[in-house]
Order: structure tokens, then sequence, then C-alpha cells
């Protein structure tokens, strides 16, 4: 499959320290890039140069959604402890509440990030961040 439009390529993405190999990459980079494009309604779409702070601010949302997608997996299998022996294996009770606290989570610091990274920035004499109220 081929990515096309991509804000932040695979060499940008190494260069500034990514360790993921490239289909990782290519699937969190168009994550990210969806985050962008609904924060920003679209407006980076089809611009031929992209911002340093567009690259940079995609380079955080990979690195945050990994973050959350590593204590997604360790919560996912729930096995508070397992024995080989008689095999038994004993699983932790997550409520709906820490979902919802995990989720929640997970939007404000990506929210936090595109703002923090896009607030200001300029392109095509257009804010990015604008909503259409001042």
């Amino acid at each position: 499959m081929e990515f096309t439009g991509q804000y932040l390529t695979y060499e940008e993405y190494k260069s500034l320290g990514g360790n993921l190999d490239q289909t990782p990459f290519n699937l969190l980079e168009f994550e990210a890039r969806k985050i962008i494009d609904g924060n920003t309604q679209n407006r980076l779409i089809n611009v031929s140069e992209i911002p340093q702070e567009v690259k940079l601010c995609i380079f955080k949302l990979i690195n945050s959604i990994l973050k959350f997608s590593d204590e997604g997996n360790s919560q996912n299998s729930n096995i508070a402890s397992e024995n080989i022996d008689g095999y038994s294996v004993t699983y932790n009770n997550v409520s709906l509440d820490q979902i919802e606290n995990v989720v929640k989570s997970k939007n404000i610091e990506l929210n936090d990030i595109v703002y923090n990274y896009l607030l200001g920035v300029v392109v095509n004499n257009a804010h990015l961040l604008y909503r259409g109220v001042r």
C-alpha cells in the first residue's frame, strides 16, 4: 500500500530520532495526520511546503499514540498473575471508568500536542487552528 500526502516522511522521521520500521510509521503518520486534519479543517491538504511545526507535531503525535498503544496492550491482557505448574491465570478487573479515563487522557494529550505545536502557525494566509470564531 502506498501512502501519499504525508506531512512527515519516513526519512524525516528517522532524522528526528524515530526508530519505527516504515510500515508501522506509515500507519501512525496517517493516524496523526488525520488528527491534525480534523483540528485544522483540512487546511494542509495539498499544501506543497509543510511547515516545520507540523512535521514536529506529527513526530510528537506518533510518540504519544505509541505510548497509549503500549499502555493499552498492557491493560488489554488484564492478567494479574499466572501459575505455570498447575496452570492457573488470575485476571484483573478493569472498570469502564478506568477505560474512559484512559481514553479521555489520550484525547486530551493529543489535542494539547496539536494546540501547542500549531497555535499561531499560518499557511496560505490562514491560521491553521482558526475555527471561525474570534
